[in-house]
């Protein structure tokens, strides 16, 4: 009896520990695999109808400023300047975005990236799409959110992050905590600040127009994500 209790022993536990192992890679998976803020969608209007946000487990009213259609400022001419000067820097050590004009500094303002599981990712981008309004919709559990009419997003990508994962600049409603990691890997912006980077990057917006992808003839603002 023992020498069963023993062999049974020696079959069971190498079963368990094989077991926690694999359910602990999924659940890794599950996490790390899910890092923006999700999958973009390029609409031409707002979803007048959702006005109910969930994020983190709450219910979040979305504010009635979101609808309202403001007509771009009419660019400044500027002689020696051009959209391909300007570029935006993202320090996730500081948790701030600064916009630049040549060496001038446009704006400076705090900003929510990426949390430790949806890191938001470094290096040089480009724009490739900007939006007026779109849903974000991702995570699981407690890290589930439901967002429709994320403001005055701003797609980027690069050779290594793919535009199809949705990392992009865009307004916030549903915190005010600028200055701290909030994000699944996008970077939230104060929504008067998205406003402004919005109509102040490329690809340049025609009027009328809600959404537009860069082109050759029109490509988007250069992104620096660093430490």
């Amino acid at each position: 009896m023992l020498a069963y209790l023993w062999m049974m022993k020696k079959i069971i536990i190498p079963i368990i520990l094989l077991l926690i192992l694999f359910l602990g890679v999924v659940t890794y998976r599950s996490i790390t695999l899910n890092t923006c803020c999700s999958k973009p969608v390029l609409a031409e209007d707002f979803e007048r109808d959702s006005l109910v946000a969930t994020y983190e487990g709450q219910k979040i009213a979305v504010p009635e400023t979101v609808f309202e259609n403001k007509l771009p400022p009419k660019p400044l001419a500027v002689l020696g300047t051009s959209t391909s000067e300007k570029w935006i820097e993202i320090s996730l050590s500081e948790q701030k975005l600064r916009a630049w004009d040549g060496g001038n500094l446009y704006l400076e303002s705090l900003v929510s990236t990426g949390l430790p599981y949806f890191p938001t990712p470094k290096g040089e981008f480009r724009i490739w799409a900007k939006v007026r309004a779109t849903r974000m919709e991702g995570g699981t559990g407690r890290y589930y959110y439901n967002l429709p009419n994320v403001p005055y997003v701003m797609f980027f990508e690069n050779d290594q992050v793919n535009g199809y994962r949705g990392y992009g600049l865009h307004g916030t409603y549903w915190h005010n905590d600028f200055g701290k990691v909030h994000s699944h890997g996008c970077v939230n912006l104060p929504t008067p600040v998205a406003e402004k980077l919005y109509y102040w990057t490329s690809p340049v917006m025609p009027d009328g127009k809600f959404y537009l992808r860069a082109s050759a003839d029109n490509p988007g603002t250069r992104i620096i994500i660093h430490n």
